[in-house]
C-alpha cells in the first residue's frame, strides 16, 4: 500500500534503515512545511509495516489524561504500558459503545444533536479506515479507546471532546469486553453445532457396529459406535449450555458506571443498555468496572470445552495407533515424518489433545491475575484480554479442526470386528443373566468372575464354555444361558433408558436428527 508519511529531516536517514523492506520516494517536497523542518513522503510498504513505522515515528502528544503532568512517561514506560498491541481487536465494540452513548447525551441534552452527528460520522469513518487497513494505530495513544478517542479528535475537533463525558476506560474498557464475548459465544457455539453434526452424521454412517468399551482403558464392555459417538454429542451439547448461561449472565450493561462511583450527570443508563442489546444496566457501579468474573466463567466453559475434545483427541489417537488400528484417517487430515517414511500420523488430533492445555492455561493466568485485586478497577486487568483472545482463537480452532478430522476418518469393520472376543466382553451381560435366575447380584459376580477363570484357564471364551463346564461351577446355567452370550446377544440385552441397547441407541440418534434438523430421508 502507500502511504503519506510526515517526519523530521534529521530522522529520514535513520528511519529508512530501520525498516530494511520500505521503499521511499519523494513526491512532494515542501522543507518549510512546519517549524520543525518536516517533510512529507509517500512511503510503500504493507499496511502492518505503516503502522508500525507510525507509532514509532509520530511525535509525542499530549495525553488526554495529561492536564496535572508536568512530565511525559518515559519510552520504557510507555512501551510497557501500551495495550493497543492486542486490545485494538476491540475496535468494533468500542466503537458500538461510543454510538450509543453519544447518542444517549444528545438524547439527555448533555451535547447537541450536530454534535451527536459529527461524532456519529466520524466513528464511522474511523471504523471504515480501520477495517480497509488504513487507520494508524499508535502506541503512545496506550490503548484502543484512546486510539479511536484522539483520532477523532483530529478529525472532528471539538465535538469530539464531549464523548467521554460521564465516561471513564473503566467502565468504556469492560463494555467492550462483555460486547465481545457476547460475539465470540455465538461464534463458539456455531463450531460447536457443526462439530455435534459432524459426528452425528459419522454415527449415522456407522450404525450397528459394535466396538470395545474401555473402563481404566482395560476391556469391560460391547457398545456401539454410535452410542459412543453420541456420548461425545452429548457432552458437547453440555459445553453449549455453559457458554448458553454464561452469555445470558455477562448480557448486563456497566456503561455509566464511570471509574467507580457513577455520575452527578443525568445520564439514562437504561438507554444505552438498551441500545447495545443488554439485558439491563448493572445495578452497582462498583461492581460494573472492578469484576471479571464472566470472564472466568467464560474461560472456564472454554476449558471444560477444551477438555471434552482434548479426550476425544486421546481416544482417536489411540485408535489410530498401529496397535488398535479401528481408525484410518484420510491422508487429507494427516501427516507424515521427516525421517521415517511410512508415518502417517494424525497430528490434527495430537495437536488438539496439546492447545487444551494452553485454554487451560489460560483460565489459571485470569483466575491469578483476579485473585488478590481490592475493588474497585486495577491496571493489573488490562492482562485479562491476550489469555481471552488467545483462548477463544484456540478453542474455535480446535472445533473446527476436530470436526474436519470427524469428517475424514473411516473405522476398520475387519479389525474392529476380530478384537471383539477378546476380554469376556459378555461377562457383566452373563451376571444380569444369573440375577433374572433369582440370584443375588454379589453372588452373581462371584459366579460369573470364576466362570472367567475358567474361560482364562482353557484359553477360551465364555461363549465356548460347554453347557457341563457351566454348570461345574454353578448348577443354574440352563441352555438359555447362551442367548446371554457374546457380544451381539449383550448388546441386544441392553434395555435401559441410554444404555447401548439397539432400540435405546435408535432413539438417541433420532433425538440428535431431529435437534439438530437432519433430514431423516435424505440425511443432513
Amino acid at each position: 500500500m502507500e502511504s503519506v508519511l510526515e517526519i523530521s529531516l534529521p530522522s529520514l536517514h535513520l528511519f529508512s534503515q530501520s525498516i530494511p523492506k520500505l521503499t521511499i520516494s519523494t513526491l512532494r517536497f515542501y522543507p518549510s512545511i512546519s517549524p520543525q523542518n518536516r517533510a512529507r513522503f509517500v512511503v510503500s510498504c504493507s499496511s502492518e509495516t505503516m503502522q508500525d513505522i507510525s507509532v514509532e515515528n509520530k511525535p509525542k502528544e499530549q495525553k488526554l489524561w495529561g492536564g496535572r503532568f508536568s512530565e511525559s512517561v518515559t519510552d520504557v514506560v510507555e512501551k510497557f504500558s501500551e495495550s493497543v498491541s492486542f486490545d485494538k481487536e476491540l475496535y468494533k465494540h468500542d466503537i458500538m459503545g461510543s454510538r450509543a452513548h453519544a447518542t444517549m447525551l444528545a438524547a439527555q441534552g448533555l451535547m447537541t444533536t450536530s454534535d451527536r452527528d459529527s461524532i456519529l460520522q466520524g466513528l464511522d469513518e474511523i471504523e471504515r479506515k480501520i477495517e480497509a487497513g488504513e487507520f494508524v494505530w499508535r502506541s503512545d495513544r496506550e490503548d484502543v479507546h484512546m486510539n479511536i478517542e484522539a483520532a477523532l479528535t483530529d478529525m472532528i475537533g471539538e465535538p469530539a471532546k464531549k464523548l467521554h463525558t460521564a465516561r471513564s476506560r473503566n467502565d468504556q474498557v469492560v463494555t467492550d469486553l462483555r460486547l465481545w464475548c457476547r460475539d465470540a459465544i455465538d461464534k463458539i457455539l456455531a463450531r460447536i453445532k457443526h462439530l455435534q453434526v459432524a459426528l452425528v452424521s459419522l454415527a449415522i454412517k456407522n450404525e450397528g457396529l459394535i466396538v470395545p468399551g474401555y473402563t481404566h482403558l482395560q476391556r469391560a464392555q460391547p457398545v456401539l459406535l454410535h452410542h459412543l459417538l453420541l456420548s461425545y454429542v452429548e457432552q458437547l451439547e453440555r459445553d453449549a449450555g455453559r457458554f448458553i448461561n454464561c452469555k445470558d449472565r455477562l448480557n448486563y450493561c456497566p456503561l455509566g458506571a464511570c471509574a467507580l462511583a457513577g455520575t452527578g450527570l443525568p445520564i439514562n443508563r437504561f438507554m444505552t443498555a438498551e441500545a447495545l442489546g443488554f439485558t439491563a444496566p448493572m445495578r452497582n457501579s462498583i461492581d460494573a468496572v472492578s469484576d471479571r468474573d464472566f470472564v472466568l466463567e467464560f474461560l472456564s466453559a472454554n476449558s471444560i470445552t477444551a477438555v471434552h475434545l482434548s479426550r476425544l483427541g486421546e481416544e482417536w489417537v489411540l485408535w489410530a495407533s498401529e496397535e488398535f488400528g479401528f481408525l484410518t484417517p484420510s491422508d487429507k487430515v494427516s501427516t507424515g515424518s521427516s525421517i521415517m517414511p511410512q508415518k502417517k500420523n494424525p497430528d490434527p488430533m495430537e495437536l488438539v489433545r496439546g492447545k487444551s492445555a494452553r485454554v487451560v492455561g489460560n483460565l489459571v493466568t485470569l483466575l491469578v491475575l483476579c485473585k488478590g485485586l481490592p475493588q474497585a478497577y486495577n491496571r493489573d486487568l488490562q492482562e485479562d484480554k491476550e489469555p481471552l483472545f488467545d483462548s477463544v482463537r484456540t478453542i474455535m480452532g480446535m472445533l473446527e479442526v476436530t470436526a474436519e478430522f470427524a469428517q475424514n476418518i473411516s473405522f476398520n469393520i475387519g479389525k474392529i470386528e476380530s478384537a471383539l472376543p477378546a476380554g469376556h466382553l459378555d461377562a457383566t451381560t452373563l451376571a444380569d443373566y444369573l440375577v433374572k435366575k433369582g440370584i443375588p447380584f454379589r453372588t452373581s459376580h462371584d459366579i460369573v468372575g470364576r466362570c472367567v477363570a475358567l474361560c482364562i484357564s482353557k484359553c477360551c471364551q465364555l461363549l465356548d464354555l460347554t453347557l457341563d463346564e457351566l454348570r461345574t461351577v454353578n448348577p443354574v446355567f440352563e441352555k438359555d444361558v447362551y442367548q446371554f452370550l457374546g457380544v451381539r446377544n449383550s448388546i441386544k440385552n441392553f434395555c435401559s433408558y441410554g444404555s447401548t441397547g439397539l432400540e435405546c441407541v435408535a432413539e438417541q440418534l433420532n433425538f440428535w436428527k431431529a435437534k439438530l434438523g437432519f433430514d431423516t430421508d435424505k440425511g443432513q
